[in-house]
């Protein structure tokens, strides 16, 4: 079952749940009425036969004035418990409402007041517009199922829609939301972003393709990146960002420098970035913290290789995967980065696909690599050599992707076999080389 079907079903569980709940609840309530109007008659039935033979009689009238009153000061108690459990009921509750209060959170004072929860279902949530619904009508339901969210994958929704899903979420379970294909804009995410701090265990924040659409011309657009970057800088406890495709040019520095700790994991693919970005990063507090590294389709020139030789460097001592595809490196640039990538002692993968590099690179590159004894992987870019004839001198990762490779399966083999004796020859059997071509015909990527 997938993320989509898995959370479509548990939101049906929980609503239905609590219509089952209420049902129940009906059908004891009615048992319980039915059962003290049994006691009752069968009371008056028991006195009537008592008092029979004195109705008639002199004392039958005090008799009967006697089983009244004792009919209405039961009733009366009866009426007088329902009350004060009422009250006790009321008393409780604002108790608990208020020590959930002290200790903080809206979560945690809807969890200690809603003692009608039997089970809490703590999952991962894909919501999208055809599941908003459902959702929304799940984590509003108070019954005896309570869905809890610890990672929420959010697609093609609104920021208002966005906003309610987050004010419905349980404050200290959530830990990572990921907001994909929504037309936030700056000003949306500087809007979603204070409610985001209000989760005190979010680590992760991921955002793909959510069309920021920065312009210096815009009016207000500078002051709105300062409030994202001043609401990025309020998630004390995150340590993973991701943000995809947001074409940031020229803004790093604005949006990473805020974060009070530094971050772990950093993904930046196809961000626009400037040399002057990857100075600012190499310098930064995260650089020697991040163990997760993902510069993908920035393309690289020759005025940042002194930013990433020293960006490597600086985090040589913690990061364990790289990703550098589709970055434009060629054979010189990236001769003049491996020594840096070699000191990386805790790599433990590599990928370069996408890069055009010629056959005596991609040698070099696996030589390097068999000499690195933390590296598991190494995704290699095909040769140009393996290429059909027509390709462009300098190819862009797009034209690298599309273009058609050798028909002649000897082309691959031969490239194969070459890369093999290099590693073979080094007594590596624990390093796995694979190339995007492989993928595709082993039906991992299309």
């Amino acid at each position: 079952m997938g993320g989509w079907s898995l959370t479509v079903a548990l939101s049906t569980m929980v609503v239905q749940a609590r219509a089952a709940a209420q049902k129940a609840l009906g059908r004891e309530g009615e048992r319980e009425r039915k059962r003290v109007l049994a006691m009752e008659r069968e009371r008056d039935v028991v006195k009537r036969e008592r008092g029979g033979g004195l109705e008639e009689g002199e004392g039958g009238g005090l008799l009967v004035e006697s089983v009244r009153k004792e009919k209405e000061e039961t009733s009366g108690c009866l009426r007088e418990d329902q009350q004060v459990k009422g009250v006790r009921r009321r008393m409780e509750m604002e108790r608990r409402k208020e020590s959930a209060a002290v200790a903080g959170g809206k979560g945690e004072a809807d969890s200690e007041v809603d003692s009608e929860v039997v089970v809490c279902v703590r999952a991962d949530l894909f919501v999208n517009a055809r599941s908003w619904e459902r959702v929304r009508a799940a984590l509003g339901t108070t019954g005896p199922l309570k869905l809890q969210c610890r990672y929420v994958r959010v697609e093609e929704l609104s920021v208002s829609s966005i906003g309610s899903l987050l004010d419905l979420l349980p404050r200290h379970v959530l830990l990572g939301v990921d907001i994909r294909y929504s037309c936030l804009g700056v000003a949306g995410l500087a809007l979603l972003l204070p409610q985001l701090s209000m989760f005190p265990m979010l680590s992760s924040l991921r955002l793909h393709y959510c069309n920021l659409d920065i312009r210096r011309d815009m009016a207000g657009q500078e002051g709105a990146m300062k409030d994202m970057s001043q609401g990025l800088g309020k998630l004390s406890q995150l340590r993973r960002l991701s943000l995809t495709a947001l074409r940031l040019p020229g803004h790093l520095r604005m949006l990473l420098s805020s974060f009070p700790q530094p971050l772990e994991v950093l993904e930046l693919p196809y961000l626009s970035l400037t040399p002057a970005d990857l100075s600012y990063l190499s310098c930064s507090p995260h650089a020697s913290s991040l163990q997760q590294l993902d510069l993908s389709e920035n393309r690289l020139d020759e005025l940042a290789l002194p930013s990433m030789r020293r960006l490597l460097s600086q985090a040589s001592s913690c990061l364990m995967q790289l990703s550098l595809s589709g970055c434009g490196l060629t054979d010189g640039m990236l001769a003049a980065m491996l020594p840096s990538l070699s000191c990386c002692r805790g790599l433990k993968s590599l990928g370069l696909a996408l890069n055009p590099l010629s056959l005596a690179g991609l040698l070099d590159l696996v030589r390097t690599a068999v000499r690195m004894p933390s590296l598991r992987q190494l995704l290699y870019p095909n040769p140009l050599e393996d290429y059909q004839p027509g390709l462009p001198p300098m190819p862009s990762s797009a034209q690298l992707l599309d273009w058609p490779l050798d028909e002649l399966v000897e082309v691959h083999e031969a490239t194969s076999l070459q890369l093999d004796r290099v590693v073979m020859e080094s007594g590596r059997s624990d390093l796995l080389l694979t190339s995007l071509y492989e993928l595709r015909r082993g039906g991992y990527f299309s």
